[in-house]
């Protein structure tokens, strides 16, 4: 399993933000660990892509994004020009050299959609957190305040 809080050894209190993305970011990180999880158990339930032959084998690095088949999170945006307003961009992607097909790619997407819907409410009890499609991408927005922990 994958260290949450990476930044727990420094020295400086982390920042309201910081626990905050801390907290999202463990969040992809479990999606993460499931969809390894699921292609190690059953390699014919995804599509047999291969990984990208610099990355390592999943969870053998530090951080989810860098290893295994499976590269996701997400990034702040302020929103300008979107139907939802600020939030955070999903980013989901198949990490190797082959084309991904755009329906492999939707699928993937969908799957982390559907577990983001599951996982918030519960990373974040007081927060009314949406994910939405937003033009062409799938966003988090909605209560995006910093309440304390």
């Amino acid at each position: 399993m994958h260290n949450p809080n990476p930044s727990s050894s420094s020295p400086f209190p982390l920042s309201r933000l910081e626990r905050w993305e801390n907290r999202l970011k463990a969040v992809f990180d479990e999606i993460d660990d499931e969809l390894e999880a699921a292609v190690a158990a059953n390699p014919d339930a995804y599509p047999a892509y291969p990984r990208h032959p610099a990355r390592p084998p999943a969870g053998t690095t530090a951080n989810p994004e860098d290893d295994g088949l499976f590269d996701i999170g997400a990034s702040f945006t302020a929103g300008f020009g979107s139907q939802h307003g600020p939030g955070y961009v999903l980013q989901a992607r198949i990490a190797t050299l082959d084309t991904v097909s755009l329906a492999d790619q939707a699928a993937l997407e969908l799957t982390v959609v559907d577990r983001l819907r599951q996982k918030l409410p519960k990373a974040f009890p007081n927060a009314h957190l949406t994910v939405s499609l937003d033009r062409h991408v799938y966003k988090i927005h909605g209560d995006l305040s910093l309440d304390p922990d």
